[in-house]
């Protein structure tokens, strides 16, 4: 995961092409549930306020967008392509049935809308490309909300990032803000990986025919069997 403490220096370094990056591995690539993406973006209109922006936000506010709308492309097209199989990999057995199973109570909820309001809610964001391509949603409906969806969602962030930028608490305090916003985002994402790995471990340990942690769970006998 991202140091909270590198997020200034990364968008400083990888500039406005690391930034374009990380939002398009966010949802085209199904590993972007580990990214804070809210935080990075409020981040980049942060340090677009400053006297040395390191893009100008007429840019950020064009290409950030174009980015998370190819993602949601990509992951359309991995959905559609490889089906309910990708569900049953190993990477969403990582994820856990939770996130996969709050996407789908959102597309009962909202239907099409799901992917415009899915790209204010985390990991939802990643998996719902994804289930509206092996659920079939037609493209067109798809192509319509993730751009509505993607525009209002970065650029949001971004000018919000951007006003906030400017007033003078925050600007003078911009490392503890900009900790502060992307721990909101991992702490929540580290205790779900830690949680999910437990479980994975207990499973395996379970099919192998054994306790996950002899001597804690359960107590180890020395006595022969019978």
């Amino acid at each position: 995961m991202m140091n909270p403490f590198d997020v200034d220096t990364f968008l400083t370094t990888g500039g406005l092409i690391g930034l374009c990056i990380l939002i398009f591995v966010e949802t085209g690539l199904l590993i972007g549930f580990v990214f804070p993406g809210d935080s990075v973006l409020f981040t980049a209109g942060v340090l677009a306020a400053q006297p040395d922006p390191f893009a100008p936000l007429w840019l950020l506010c064009v290409a950030v967008p174009a980015a998370a709308i190819v993602g949601d492309q990509v992951g359309y097209l991995i959905g559609r392509r490889l089906g309910s199989s990708v569900v049953e990999g190993r990477l969403m057995s990582w994820i856990g049935p939770e996130p996969l199973e709050k996407t789908h109570r959102y597309f009962e909820r909202f239907g099409a809308l799901t992917v415009f309001f899915a790209r204010f809610v985390g990991i939802v964001r990643t998996l719902t490309p994804l289930v509206a391509g092996f659920t079939r949603m037609p493209y067109r409906t798809f192509t319509l909300f993730s751009v509505l969806g993607s525009i209002t969602w970065a650029a949001g962030i971004i000018l919000l990032g951007h006003s906030l930028g400017q007033v003078a608490i925050i600007r003078d305090h911009i490392e503890v803000f900009i900790l502060a916003s992307v721990l909101t985002v991992l702490i929540p994402t580290a205790i779900h990986v830690g949680r999910r790995w437990r479980t994975v471990r207990r499973s395996r340990a379970a099919q192998a025919g054994r306790p996950p942690h002899p001597g804690k769970d359960e107590a180890v006998s020395d006595e022969p069997p019978r």
